[in-house]
């Protein structure tokens, strides 16, 4: 969390000094190094429990899967064993000002390279019963705008919209994002997690979870548990 708020600070700092700025806090947000932390801590969980042959790779050109829908697709973390696909993880934050449409862009990204992932897991493209562990985790900036219910201001004039909904927060509505996309199969385990961000100084690595049922420690610990099967059978 430290390193995703100095890395976004500093991306801010930057883009001021060259005089190059972004609307609102998006000069920090397309930096595009902001979650190498986690990346690099989901590395270091799996490179744990893994063995001789097991690749991690973090670097763009090593990242990039074929899709089905799309040509490729470039993940943060892809985890081979002998030329087999073992994992895939997508990172993702969300931050203000315009929460509206920065989690409805976060939705339709996440569903739409996971529904992609799995059908050309489906039609073969990783290998003949190749079953990898797909991963995601989105950190929402915990402050008023993210934190509160906002007004329900686009509502489908045709049909209701689900119940959860109406009164969810944009933390909230994350929560209910990735608990909805592991219950229809599409992810395998999906985190949601909050922090106020900037960091100050007595925040330390705080942050939240905002699933108790898809945690960024049910994560690691289903991620490390299919990385470790899958390689002693391997």
């Amino acid at each position: 969390m430290r390193y995703f708020s100095d890395t976004r600070r500093r991306a801010l700092e930057d883009k001021a000094l060259k005089g190059s700025t972004d609307q609102g806090n998006r000069g920090g947000a397309t930096a595009g190094k902001n979650l190498d932390g986690f990346a690099a801590l989901i590395a270091g969980a799996i490179k744990k429990v893994g063995s001789a042959g097991l690749e991690i790779h973090l670097f763009k050109q090593l990242v990039v899967l074929p899709g089905y829908f799309r040509p490729a697709k470039q993940w943060d973390v892809v985890a081979v064993h002998k030329g087999r696909l073992l994992a895939a993880i997508e990172l993702k934050s969300l931050g203000g000002p315009s929460y509206g449409n920065n989690a409805n862009n976060r939705c339709e990204e996440a569903l739409g390279s996971g529904v992609d992932f799995r059908t050309a897991q489906r039609e073969g493209a990783f290998g003949i019963g190749a079953a990898p562990f797909l991963g995601f985790m989105i950190l929402v900036q915990d402050d008023a705008k993210s934190s509160n219910p906002p007004k329900m201001e686009r509502v489908s004039p045709h049909f209701s919209i689900y119940p959860e909904f109406k009164t969810a927060s944009y933390q909230r509505r994350m929560a209910i994002l990735c608990e909805k996309m592991v219950q229809e199969v599409i992810y395998d385990c999906a985190a949601a997690i909050s922090s106020p961000l900037p960091l100050k100084s007595r925040d330390a690595g705080k942050f939240q979870d905002l699933s108790e049922h898809n945690t960024f420690r049910h994560l690691l610990v289903k991620l490390t548990a299919h990385i470790q099967t899958e390689v002693s059978l391997g």
